[in-house]
C-alpha cells in the first residue's frame, strides 16, 4: 500500500547537469529513465498499440499539453494496488477494504498538502478539469444564477470552461461576459476591470492559457471578483503540472486541474473548493457512496469531499495521483518550472528566426512551457503529418480553443508543449523538421 517513490532526487539545485552540450535545472537523463515510451521507434504500423513492424524513426514527444507520459513509480503504485489491495472503499469492514479506503483517503490529503489547501475536505476527486467546472456549474451555478447576473471569462478559455459557463447562462439567463486581450497575447486588465461589477457572480479564468502560453494574473483577478462579492473559479490544468500554485495564495474559491497532465494517470481530475461554499453546495451527482442516511422520502448527504463522489470513486487513480504528487515534488516544483521555461524561450527564439513562422502569445522568457506556431500556408494538420514522418508528436487543431483562434485569425495551429523530460536537442529536432516543412512547400 505504500506509495512508490523516486529512487533519485532528480533535482540538481545550484549544479547543472550537462548533456551534450546544453545544461539543464533538472537531471534529465535520470528522469528520462522512469518513462520507457520515450525510448519508442516510430512508424510501421500505427493500428496495433505497441512497436510494430518497420519502426525506425526516434520518438521526440512535445505534446504534453494535451496528456503527458507517466513514470514507473506511478505505474507501480497502480499496480500494487491492484495486485495486493483491491477493494472498494467506506464500504467494507475487512482487511483489503480498509487499506484502499486508507489510501483513498490520503491520496485526498497529499493533493491538499501539493495545492496549499486547508484539508481533504476542500479536495474532491473527479474526472478531469472539465468534470470539475461542470460540477461548480451546475452544483452552484443553477441554482445561484440568474437574469440579473453576469459571469466573466477571457477570450483565451479552454472549452472546458467557456462551453460550460456558455450553456449555464443560457440556463440561467445570466450574461456571459468575455475579457479581451492586448496583442501580445496577454489579458486586458484594464477590460477585466471594467468587466467585472457588481453583478458579476462568477469569474472563471485560465491560469495558463493552453494556446498563447499566457501565465495569467489570477490573483489580481481573483481580488478583482472579490472586490464585487462575486466568485473565482481558476482552470489550473496547465499550470499545476508545471509550477509551484498555492490556492491559499491566490486566494480563489475553486481551483481545478487533472492528472494525466502531471505523470498521473487518465480518469482523475481535482477540485479544490473552500470548505465553507462546498459545504452549502448541493450535490452535482446523486446514488451511493454519497448519503449518509437514505428514506423512501428523503436523503441526507455524506460530509466532504465524499459527497460529492458518488459511486465508486477513481480509487485507483487517485493512488496513482498522490504516486505523481510525489514524484514531482521529488523533482522540485521550482526546478520543473525553470527548465520548462527555459525549453520554452528557445523554441520562441529558434521559431520566429524564420519570417513565415508566426508564433502566438507573449516573448519566450514571458510564458509557460508551449509555443503554438503557423507555418505559412501550411494548414498545422499538414505540418503535423510532416513532423510524424520525422518522429516529432505535437498537436495540431485549435486545442479547444475555437474562439481564440478565430480571435486570431487562425483555422487552427501547431502546437508543441514541454516537460521534464525534454531536452533542447528535442526541440532542434522539432525544428529541423519544421525546416523540412518549410523547403517542401517553399
Amino acid at each position: 500500500m505504500d506509495t512508490v517513490t523516486p529512487k533519485t532526487c532528480y533535482g540538481l539545485g545550484p549544479n547543472h547537469v550537462v548533456m551534450g552540450t546544453q545544461q539543464y535545472a533538472l537531471d534529465v537523463e535520470s528522469i528520462r529513465a522512469d518513462f520507457p515510451v520515450l525510448d519508442r521507434q516510430v512508424g510501421g504500423d500505427v493500428t496495433t498499440p505497441g512497436p510494430g513492424e518497420g519502426d525506425d524513426t526516434p520518438l521526440v514527444y512535445l505534446d504534453n499539453a494535451a496528456t503527458s507520459h507517466t513514470p514507473e513509480p506511478v505505474v507501480e503504485s497502480i499496480a500494487d494496488f491492484y495486485r495486493t489491495y483491491n477493494a472498494n472503499v467506506h464500504r467494507g469492514i475487512h482487511h483489503l477494504s480498509q487499506e484502499a479506503s486508507v489510501a483513498y483517503e490520503e491520496a485526498h490529503d497529499r493533493v491538499a498538502e501539493f495545492v496549499g489547501a486547508d484539508g481533504r475536505e476542500e479536495i474532491v476527486f473527479t474526472k478531469n478539469t472539465t468534470e470539475s467546472e461542470n460540477l461548480v456549474a451546475y452544483a452552484w451555478g443553477l441554482a445561484a444564477l440568474g437574469p440579473e447576473d453576469n459571469v466573466v471569462m477571457t477570450q483565451m478559455e479552454h472549452h472546458a470552461s467557456l462551453v460550460t459557463w456558455q450553456q449555464i447562462g443560457k440556463k440561467t439567463g445570466a450574461e456571459v461576459r468575455y475579457v479581451e486581450l492586448d496583442d501580445d497575447g496577454t489579458l486586458d486588465m484594464d477590460d477585466a476591470a471594467a468587466k467585472i461589477d457588481d453583478d458579476t457572480a462568477m469569474v472563471s479564468v485560465l491560469h495558463v492559457s493552453n494556446t498563447l502560453g499566457t501565465v495569467n494574473p489570477v490573483e489580481a483577478l481573483t481580488e478583482l471578483a472579490h472586490d464585487h462579492d462575486a466568485y473565482a473559479f481558476v482552470d489550473g490544468a496547465q499550470a499545476v503540472p508545471h509550477m509551484p500554485v498555492d490556492v491559499g495564495e491566490i486566494g480563489c474559491d475553486f481551483y481545478a486541474f487533472s492528472g494525466h497532465k502531471m505523470c498521473g494517470p487518465t480518469g482523475i481530475g481535482v477540485l479544490y473548493g473552500k470548505e465553507a461554499i462546498l459545504d452549502e453546495m448541493q450535490p452535482y451527482l446523486y446514488g451511493g457512496e454519497m448519503i449518509r442516511s437514505v428514506t423512501y422520502e428523503d436523503s441526507e448527504w455524506e460530509e466532504l469531499p465524499w459527497k460529492f463522489e458518488a459511486g465508486t470513486p477513481v480509487i485507483a487513480q487517485g493512488i496513482g495521483l498522490h504516486a505523481a504528487v510525489d514524484y514531482l515534488e521529488e523533482i522540485g516544483m521550482d526546478r520543473v518550472h525553470d527548465h520548462e521555461s527555459a525549453l520554452a524561450s528557445y523554441a520562441y527564439d529558434r521559431l520566429t528566426e524564420w519570417d513565415d513562422v508566426t508564433v502566438y502569445g507573449p516573448p519566450g522568457e514571458e510564458r509557460a512551457g508551449l509555443v503554438a506556431f503557423n507555418l505559412d500556408s501550411v494548414h498545422a494538420h499538414d505540418l503535423s503529418s510532416i513532423l510524424n514522418e520525422y518522429g516529432v508528436a505535437i498537436r495540431a487543431g485549435d486545442h479547444c480553443t475555437q474562439p481564440l483562434h478565430d480571435e486570431l485569425g487562425a483555422p487552427a495551429s501547431a502546437r508543441a508543449s514541454f516537460y521534464i523530460y525534454n531536452t533542447r536537442e528535442e526541440i532542434d529536432a522539432l525544428v529541423d523538421a519544421v525546416d523540412e516543412a518549410r523547403q517542401l512547400f517553399a
